[in-house]
């Protein structure tokens, strides 16, 4: 697979203006954002007792390695006000690495692809607008695949494109 891609959600605040604005810092401090999926509202995953979330995946092109994107995507979260209270919790920004071309990275701070991929409708449906035939590097399957094989059947809903 060539490309690198990343997700984003926000579910506090403006939450689509969030994503824009992550979107736009991402531009400016990683690389061009060379393709957006849609946004979509998706129930919230882990815990249930918190707000929507608005999600979207998107294409970046850069030349930086694997872990000085993580690092600035981690400086991008905490300039827009992220706070990490605990695991699954409501957040105003989460950006995530899913792919990054076909490497297959396993440290403490960083695991790419994201083990996540294949349990989360909310990351697959946009993924799957975009890249649908792409294989996971690991599993050996298309993103296509993943989306029908998926356990979850949490709500994912296109609002915007």
């Amino acid at each position: 697979m060539k490309g690198k891609y990343l997700i984003l959600g926000s579910n506090i605040g403006d939450r689509i203006s969030n994503i824009q604005i992550a979107v736009s810092k991402i531009s400016t401090i990683v690389g061009e954002v060379v393709r957006a999926s849609s946004i979509y509202l998706t129930e919230p995953w882990g815990h249930k007792e918190q707000a929507a979330f608005y999600n979207q995946v998107v294409e970046i092109k850069t030349e930086l390695d694997a872990f000085e994107t993580l690092n600035k995507l981690l400086a991008i979260e905490e300039s827009m006000g992220r706070v990490r209270k605990k695991k699954w919790a409501e957040r105003i920004i989460d950006i995530d690495i899913l792919y990054y071309d076909d490497l297959i990275i396993s440290k403490e701070n960083l695991s790419i692809p994201h083990p996540g991929i294949p349990d989360r409708r909310f990351v697959l449906i946009p993924l799957c607008e975009l890249i649908p035939d792409s294989i996971h590097p690991v599993w050996k399957v298309s993103n296509a695949d993943l989306l029908k094989a998926t356990k979850d059947h949490l709500g994912v809903k296109k609002v915007q494109h």
